[in-house]
Protein backbone atom coordinates (compact mmCIF):
# COMPACT_ATOMS: atom_id res chain seq x y z
CA UNK A 1 0.00 0.00 0.00
CA UNK A 2 1.61 3.06 -1.03
CA UNK A 3 4.54 1.97 -0.81
CA UNK A 4 5.34 1.50 -4.91
CA UNK A 5 4.53 5.09 -5.71
CA UNK A 6 6.82 6.50 -3.38
CA UNK A 7 9.49 3.88 -4.38
CA UNK A 8 9.10 5.43 -7.74
CA UNK A 9 11.13 8.71 -9.57
CA UNK A 10 8.40 10.57 -11.47
CA UNK A 11 6.61 10.62 -8.49
CA UNK A 12 9.23 12.87 -6.52
CA UNK A 13 9.65 14.47 -9.97
CA UNK A 14 5.80 15.63 -10.03
CA UNK A 15 6.49 16.82 -6.65
CA UNK A 16 8.98 18.76 -7.66
CA UNK A 17 7.01 20.41 -10.18
CA UNK A 18 4.20 21.51 -7.93
CA UNK A 19 6.93 22.96 -5.24
CA UNK A 20 7.91 24.86 -8.47
CA UNK A 21 4.36 26.27 -8.95
CA UNK A 22 4.06 26.78 -5.54
CA UNK A 23 7.05 28.99 -4.82
CA UNK A 24 6.13 30.59 -8.08
CA UNK A 25 3.11 31.74 -6.46
CA UNK A 26 4.75 33.00 -3.63
CA UNK A 27 7.49 34.99 -5.71
CA UNK A 28 4.42 37.07 -6.94
CA UNK A 29 3.21 37.80 -4.10
CA UNK A 30 6.10 39.76 -2.80
CA UNK A 31 7.88 39.88 0.42
CA UNK A 32 5.20 39.47 3.36
CA UNK A 33 7.47 41.77 5.67
CA UNK A 34 8.17 44.66 3.05
CA UNK A 35 6.40 43.87 -0.56
CA UNK A 36 9.92 43.68 -1.70
CA UNK A 37 10.71 41.60 -4.95
CA UNK A 38 11.52 37.82 -4.27
CA UNK A 39 14.42 35.97 -5.77
CA UNK A 40 15.28 32.38 -5.92
CA UNK A 41 17.27 31.45 -2.78
CA UNK A 42 16.77 27.25 -3.10
CA UNK A 43 19.52 25.05 -1.37
CA UNK A 44 20.30 21.28 -1.42
CA UNK A 45 18.97 19.33 1.47
CA UNK A 46 19.95 15.54 1.76
CA UNK A 47 16.62 14.27 2.39
CA UNK A 48 16.17 10.34 3.24
CA UNK A 49 14.13 7.59 2.37
CA UNK A 50 13.25 8.06 -1.87
CA UNK A 51 14.60 5.70 -4.37
CA UNK A 52 18.85 6.55 -4.64
CA UNK A 53 18.91 7.16 -8.35
CA UNK A 54 16.50 10.56 -7.63
CA UNK A 55 18.12 13.71 -9.77
CA UNK A 56 19.58 16.57 -7.63
CA UNK A 57 16.65 18.81 -8.46
CA UNK A 58 14.34 17.10 -6.64
CA UNK A 59 16.79 17.37 -3.40
CA UNK A 60 16.63 21.92 -3.46
CA UNK A 61 14.80 23.02 -1.14
CA UNK A 62 12.60 25.89 -2.90
CA UNK A 63 13.53 29.52 -0.87
CA UNK A 64 12.79 33.23 -1.40
CA UNK A 65 15.38 35.55 -0.50
CA UNK A 66 14.00 39.10 -0.31
CA UNK A 67 15.27 41.77 -3.20
CA UNK A 68 15.15 44.92 -0.96
CA UNK A 69 18.47 46.41 0.97
CA UNK A 70 17.46 46.68 4.61
CA UNK A 71 14.96 43.78 4.40
CA UNK A 72 16.42 40.26 2.86
CA UNK A 73 14.09 38.13 4.65
CA UNK A 74 13.95 34.46 3.27
CA UNK A 75 10.79 32.87 2.77
CA UNK A 76 9.89 29.17 2.41
CA UNK A 77 7.02 28.58 0.04
CA UNK A 78 4.86 25.65 1.00
CA UNK A 79 5.97 22.39 0.29
CA UNK A 80 5.24 18.83 -0.88
CA UNK A 81 8.21 17.36 -1.08
CA UNK A 82 9.77 18.29 2.17
CA UNK A 83 7.92 18.25 6.08
CA UNK A 84 9.60 21.14 7.54
CA UNK A 85 12.89 20.02 8.85
CA UNK A 86 12.28 16.38 9.32
CA UNK A 87 15.42 14.95 7.05
CA UNK A 88 13.03 12.12 5.35
CA UNK A 89 10.73 12.96 2.31
CA UNK A 90 7.18 14.09 3.63
CA UNK A 91 5.56 11.30 1.09
CA UNK A 92 8.21 8.65 3.23
CA UNK A 93 6.86 10.35 6.78
CA UNK A 94 2.86 10.19 5.53
CA UNK A 95 3.42 6.42 4.02
CA UNK A 96 5.43 4.65 6.49
CA UNK A 97 3.09 5.97 9.57
CA UNK A 98 0.04 4.89 7.36
CA UNK A 99 1.42 1.30 6.75
CA UNK A 100 1.65 1.54 10.07
CA UNK A 101 -1.48 2.68 11.20
CA UNK A 102 -3.04 0.18 8.95
CA UNK A 103 -0.68 -3.01 10.19
CA UNK A 104 -0.50 -4.28 7.06
CA UNK A 105 1.97 -7.05 6.39
CA UNK A 106 4.32 -4.39 5.31
CA UNK A 107 4.50 -2.07 8.12
CA UNK A 108 7.36 -4.31 10.47
CA UNK A 109 10.45 -2.41 11.66
CA UNK A 110 12.03 -4.23 9.85
CA UNK A 111 10.85 -4.09 6.25
CA UNK A 112 9.89 -0.10 7.37
CA UNK A 113 14.12 0.09 7.42
CA UNK A 114 14.76 -1.65 4.57
CA UNK A 115 12.65 0.40 2.35
CA UNK A 116 13.10 3.85 4.00
CA UNK A 117 16.18 3.38 5.84
CA UNK A 118 14.14 4.43 8.95
CA UNK A 119 14.77 3.78 12.21
CA UNK A 120 11.37 2.07 14.46
CA UNK A 121 11.56 4.45 17.01
CA UNK A 122 11.57 7.36 14.61
CA UNK A 123 8.58 6.16 13.37
CA UNK A 124 7.13 6.05 16.72
CA UNK A 125 7.67 9.49 16.65
CA UNK A 126 5.98 10.35 14.12
CA UNK A 127 2.97 8.37 15.33
CA UNK A 128 3.14 10.53 17.99
CA UNK A 129 3.24 13.89 16.16
CA UNK A 130 0.10 12.91 13.42
CA UNK A 131 -1.94 11.54 17.01
CA UNK A 132 -0.85 14.34 19.65
CA UNK A 133 0.53 17.65 17.49
CA UNK A 134 -0.43 17.77 14.05
CA UNK A 135 -4.05 17.92 15.34
CA UNK A 136 -3.80 21.15 17.26
CA UNK A 137 -1.88 23.14 14.54
CA UNK A 138 -3.10 25.73 12.64
CA UNK A 139 -2.56 23.97 9.50
CA UNK A 140 -4.91 20.94 9.97
CA UNK A 141 -7.22 23.27 11.67
CA UNK A 142 -7.02 25.24 8.69
CA UNK A 143 -8.06 22.30 6.26
CA UNK A 144 -10.62 20.32 8.90
CA UNK A 145 -13.60 21.84 7.52
CA UNK A 146 -12.69 20.97 3.67
CA UNK A 147 -11.73 17.49 4.91
CA UNK A 148 -14.48 14.05 5.30
CA UNK A 149 -16.03 13.56 8.52
CA UNK A 150 -15.24 10.55 8.18
CA UNK A 151 -11.85 11.30 9.05
CA UNK A 152 -10.96 11.15 12.53
CA UNK A 153 -8.13 12.90 13.96
CA UNK A 154 -6.89 9.90 15.82
CA UNK A 155 -6.75 8.22 12.40
CA UNK A 156 -4.46 10.56 10.86
CA UNK A 157 -2.66 10.22 8.20
CA UNK A 158 -4.13 6.96 7.24
CA UNK A 159 -7.40 8.27 7.15
CA UNK A 160 -6.66 11.21 5.05
CA UNK A 161 -4.89 8.87 2.77
CA UNK A 162 -7.51 6.51 2.39
CA UNK A 163 -10.03 8.98 2.07
CA UNK A 164 -8.30 10.86 -1.36
CA UNK A 165 -7.00 7.81 -2.29
CA UNK A 166 -10.99 6.87 -2.99
CA UNK A 167 -11.90 10.33 -4.03
CA UNK A 168 -9.12 10.24 -6.53
CA UNK A 169 -9.07 6.87 -7.94
CA UNK A 170 -5.33 5.85 -7.57
CA UNK A 171 -2.91 6.00 -4.40
CA UNK A 172 -0.12 7.85 -6.40
CA UNK A 173 -3.02 10.99 -7.10
CA UNK A 174 -4.41 10.31 -3.67
CA UNK A 175 -0.58 10.40 -2.21
CA UNK A 176 -0.15 13.67 -4.44
CA UNK A 177 -3.43 15.42 -3.27
CA UNK A 178 -2.45 14.74 0.41
CA UNK A 179 0.47 16.24 0.27
CA UNK A 180 -0.53 19.31 -1.75
CA UNK A 181 -3.33 19.90 0.59
CA UNK A 182 -1.32 19.39 3.63
CA UNK A 183 1.09 22.14 1.86
CA UNK A 184 -1.53 24.85 1.42
CA UNK A 185 -1.72 24.13 -2.28
CA UNK A 186 -5.26 23.94 -3.54
CA UNK A 187 -5.16 20.08 -3.75
CA UNK A 188 -6.12 19.43 -7.67
CA UNK A 189 -2.53 18.97 -8.52
CA UNK A 190 -3.80 15.26 -8.96
CA UNK A 191 -6.52 15.81 -10.74
CA UNK A 192 -4.30 17.62 -13.00
CA UNK A 193 -2.48 14.19 -13.73
CA UNK A 194 1.05 15.13 -11.86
Amino acid sequence: MYIDTVRRVTFYRGLHLIDVELADRCRKGGCVFCGGPLHDGSYQRKPRGGPPDLPDEVSRRMSLCCGREGCRRRTLPPSCLFLGRTVYFAAIVFVAVAVRQRRSGSASAAKLRSLFGVSWETVQRWLEYFTEVFTKTREWQRIRGSVSASVRDSDLPAGLLDVLVRERGSEQTGLVGCLELLAGGRGDAAERGR
